[in-house]
């Protein structure tokens, strides 16, 4: 062992560890997964003195893989607005865990600070039930042995069901092709793109926003995002034709990704559904700008464009057999200030795409009841009319403003308040979630880039951690613990829908509110982490006794 002091301590990994403060989480030491779980924890560790190229290894008799990663710091200069609710880690500007580093070259323990590695437990399909050691070591250049640590997974013998709820974070595929400094669509861009959808998937992400033409989210008004349209457009007077080939190729390596599902970008603009999306097309061999912001989103020219555009996307789609896993937009966020021009546009849309289901995110009850959103996406501090309403098929999301109450992944919010969303999905049968920033990596409005390893907070637009979940590593994406943790709601959904399966829904509801004081909703849930991690401990035993693995 070390000749010197040197703390290890295996923590859970709803733990976030602040390098400049005393890590006051008890040790974390056994814990049960079922059989086609990804498990997380954590190993912690402090150094009272500087040391290089530390290695870190793992042990283990368990059939599968065991991966250990470094836990990042990244900067927050905005952490959450003024009057939040108080249910946070902190509000002052610093470092904050987030970003999940391979250890290449070793880590480099820096003198009395706590930091943290992320232990990711993967088994192979074929692996038993059974209690396994997982046997942790920090060791030096010169082969000392600093730190050890053990931990306890016992694999129950249940497996989660697939995966039904649909969850699409928005995916940008302009910044990937920004921060790498690649041509869009090139075939360093498309190498690129396939790599952040997979960790996607990997991640419970299972629907994928298609750029059918630049998507007309966080733009602002009269600005520009770079040009990522798929569909070719040619216009030759008062006729347009397309090329479907690069949509093709989407809609292909989405299927080898393990997509399931495709929403097409939004045709109409943001926030009022007044002006037409960016769409480039040829005209006369040359690439003109078509439609925009000077659009108006119910003109004749736009109109026309449309009904010749939509019927043939239509038969494209279903010429690939796609037409239950499309999903159309009209406009994102309409309010009953808009409700005028987005009836219009609604209504322009609807002879075309009659058949697919049409999707939006409102917060107005009122603009539901309009009948022009078949399915809406409330934020989950305004879903409450939505519920009490009965309204079916009923999905949720949260962004900025999500910030008082309910559940979000912030970085200055503990990991338990986002990993309880995969609970409240399942009290509450949600049909669907959605998150805006999967990978934006621009300020506020698309303004400019931005270096996500330095700014987090949309250049002061939002709180930090709500634009984005992945990094861009040097030659692909890096996971963000955050996304580890949504990652374990949907596994925690999971779990219920697959006891539910055995015992029914009435009996899960009360296992999942067995002593609480008041029912679980989208603002009312425990605060702790332990409870979190105890009530999951108690799925997994009454999942392994009914279970078909059972003996």
């Amino acid at each position: 062992m070390s000749k010197f002091p040197f703390e290890t301590r295996t923590i859970h990994s709803l733990v976030k560890v602040f390098a400049d403060e005393p890590l006051n989480a008890e040790p974390f030491e056994q814990a049960s997964a079922l059989l086609n779980e990804t498990y997380s924890f954590q190993l912690a560790y402090r150094s009272d003195r500087q040391i290089k190229h530390v290695r870190a290894e793992a042990k283990s008799a368990l059939p599968g893989s065991v991966t250990i990663r470094e836990v990042g710091l990244v900067p927050a200069e905005f952490p959450m607005y003024a009057d939040h609710d108080g249910f946070l880690l902190r509000d002052t500007p610093g470092l904050y865990p987030d970003p999940l580093y391979p250890l290449n070259e070793g880590l480099v323990c820096l003198p009395n600070q706590w930091r943290s590695l992320w232990v990711t437990v993967e088994p192979d399909s074929g692996a038993a039930p059974g209690l396994y050691e997982i046997a942790l070591s920090l060791q030096s250049e010169e082969g000392e042995t600093l730190g050890t640590s053990s931990f306890e997974l016992e694999l129950l013998p249940a497996a989660l069901p697939p995966q039904s709820l649909i969850h699409t974070e928005w995916f940008h595929t302009d910044c990937i092709a920004t921060h790498y400094k690649v041509d869009v669509w090139s075939e360093e861009h498309w190498r690129l793109v396939e790599q952040f959808v997979r960790t996607a998937v990997k991640s419970g992400i299972n629907m994928l926003l298609t750029p059918l033409f630049t998507p007309p989210l966080d733009t602002q008004v009269g600005g520009e995002r770079p040009t990522v349209q798929l569909v070719d457009v040619e216009k030759n007077g008062n006729v347009y034709s397309f090329g479907f080939e690069r949509l093709q190729r989407w809609f292909d390596m989405a299927k080898a990704s393990g997509v399931q599902y495709l929403e097409m970008s939004h045709l109409f603009t943001q926030w009022g559904a007044k002006h037409a999306p960016k769409i480039v097309g040829s005209v006369g061999g040359r690439e003109e700008k078509l439609f925009g912001w000077e659009t108006d989103a119910g003109g004749a020219e736009y109109s026309a464009f449309l009904a010749q555009f939509l019927p043939e996307l239509v038969r494209f789609i279903e010429v690939n057999g796609l037409k239950e896993s499309v999903y159309f937009h009209v406009s994102d966020e309409p309010t009953m200030n808009s409700i005028d021009s987005y009836r219009a546009a609604s209504e322009l849309l609807r002879p075309y795409i009659k058949g697919f289901k049409v999707f939006d995110a409102l917060s107005e009850y009122e603009f539901y009841e309009q009948g022009l959103v078949p399915i809406p996406v409330p934020a989950n501090n305004h879903i409450e009319p939505f519920l009490e309403n009965g309204v079916e098929n009923l999905w949720t999301y949260y962004c900025c403003a999500q910030y008082q109450d309910v559940a979000n992944r912030f970085f200055a919010f503990p990991s338990a308040r986002s990993r309880i969303l995969g609970m409240q999905l399942y009290k509450h049968n949600i049909a669907g979630f959605l998150q805006w920033g999967y990978n934006f990596w621009y300020s506020q409005y698309s303004i400019k880039t931005i270096d996500p390893f330095r700014v987090t907070d949309a250049d002061g637009g939002f709180p930090a951690g709500d634009a984005f979940i992945v990094y861009p590593g040097p030659d692909g994406p890096l996971e963000s613990l955050r996304l580890q943790v949504v990652r374990e709601a949907l596994q925690d959904l999971r779990a219920l829908q697959g006891l539910e399966l055995r015992i029914g829904r009435a009996a899960v509801l009360e296992l999942l509110e067995e002593g609480l004081e008041s029912p679980l909703t989208f603002s009312s849930y425990p605060r702790e982490a332990e409870w979190l991690l105890r009530k999951r401990e108690q799925i997994n035993r009454k999942l392994s006794e009914v279970s078909e693995f059972a003996t």
